[in-house]
């Protein structure tokens, strides 16, 4: 990482290293594809119990109330001991969100299931014609006395398919001029009779995402977060949020901790040239760590993220890109492998986090979008 512990901080990531060792399953260890929920989730529990699960959340809330140094070094040390991708929709989208915009009856309904893993959260954004123009969405909320009646699909969504509880953007002022002042943000039950879910197989081989449909669904009025019709300024925050978290430097880290272990194994680690490119690369994550410290230390002083987290989105997910790149150039002739590389130094997947990188540029946000937001937001340049 960029910077040096002091000894309390020191400390800490030894005692956090320590845990991780004996309490993080062999068998969740290095994985390129998120484990199935019957895996992943009682890893979810045993964090929640140590009281680790949500250190960027404030102690009031059920977090850890961590540093913003003992969040950086969290990462890292998930990263060092190759934890797996949680389930982060209610951690760090949705989560973040209701603390900022909620009610207090839907802080206390909704939060406490989300710091104990008992109720697992998907997002409700994009629809098959409304993706990087989200302004455009087309699935309708009818508000009808104490409640809406939602009819229309969202697709790409994470792990809907295990999901509890979907937050979505709705349309309902058809008529508003500029259209996104007429969407609003709905907290929907994924149980609720009229909803058809159906995962999405990607090419990675994963069902990571899902198709959701909605006919008729009835949502009761107090799941609507802020004001009708508000949703928008609701979105962006949270999407914020999430730009920050795919962000988080844990991924590109293990990714470079895969080019290490892959070129000692093909030997392309004694190359002169080869070393040259794995030391940019490592620099780069460096300065990724470091803007990723920049955008939590806004978090933590309960500011919303605003352009500044379409900068670490285009800087991370193509850095990320760039990393599985650099691991195939080290896997040499067994980069078309389909399954993981065994060597002396342990087990490589090259394959399946090259594709899956394929899409970290797109979802959040494609960077097409991200660069426009930082023209008109941060350089005022014309439309």
């Amino acid at each position: 990482m960029f910077r040096r512990d002091t000894p309390q901080e020191a400390q800490f990531r030894n005692e956090v290293r320590t845990w991780l060792e004996a309490n993080l399953p062999h068998a969740l260890r290095g994985r390129t594809t998120r484990p199935h929920p019957d895996e992943l989730m009682p890893f979810y529990h045993t964090l929640s119990r140590k009281g680790w699960i949500a250190p960027h959340w404030p102690k009031k809330y059920g977090g850890m109330g961590a540093t913003l140094n003992e969040q950086i070094i969290m990462a890292a040390e998930m990263a060092h001991v190759g934890a797996p991708n949680l389930p982060v929709q209610g951690l760090n989208h949705i989560g973040p969100i209701l603390m900022e915009f909620g009610n207090e009856a839907q802080k206390a309904r909704h939060l406490p299931p989300i710091i104990e893993g008992s109720l697992i959260w998907a997002q409700g954004y994009s629809e098959p014609g409304a993706g990087s123009d989200l302004a455009s969405l087309s699935t309708r909320a009818v508000p009808q006395g104490d409640h809406f009646v939602v009819n229309g699909q969202k697709i790409w969504t994470t792990w809907a398919h295990h999901a509890d509880w979907i937050y979505a953007l709705v349309r309902t002022d058809p008529e508003a001029q500029p259209r996104h002042a007429g969407i609003s943000f709905l907290l929907i039950d994924l149980h609720s009779p009229g909803i058809k879910v159906r995962p999405i197989k990607t090419i990675a081989g994963d069902d990571e995402f899902a198709e959701v449909f909605f006919d008729n669904v009835v949502v009761p009025a107090e799941n609507l977060v802020g004001k009708l019709n508000d949703g928008w300024r609701i979105a962006n925050a949270l999407l914020g949020h999430e730009r920050i978290a795919t962000s988080n430097p844990q991924f590109s880290l293990m990714a470079l901790e895969r080019i290490r272990t892959m070129a000692r194994a093909s030997g392309v680690i004694a190359d002169p040239a080869f070393q040259d490119r794995l030391a940019a690369a490592s620099i780069n994550v460096t300065a990724l760590s470091a803007l990723f410290s920049h955008a939590v230390e806004l978090a933590n002083s309960e500011k919303s993220p605003g352009p500044e987290a379409s900068i670490i989105k285009i800087y991370g997910s193509e850095l990320l890109q760039s990393l599985n790149e650099l691991l195939i150039e080290a896997a040499g002739g067994f980069a078309s492998a389909d399954k993981p590389i065994a060597t002396q130094f342990g087990e490589v997947d090259v394959a399946t986090p090259f594709l899956q990188a394929r899409r970290v540029t797109i979802y959040g946000g494609s960077s097409e979008i991200q660069r426009n937001v930082v023209a008109r937001r941060v350089l005022n340049l014309p439309n």
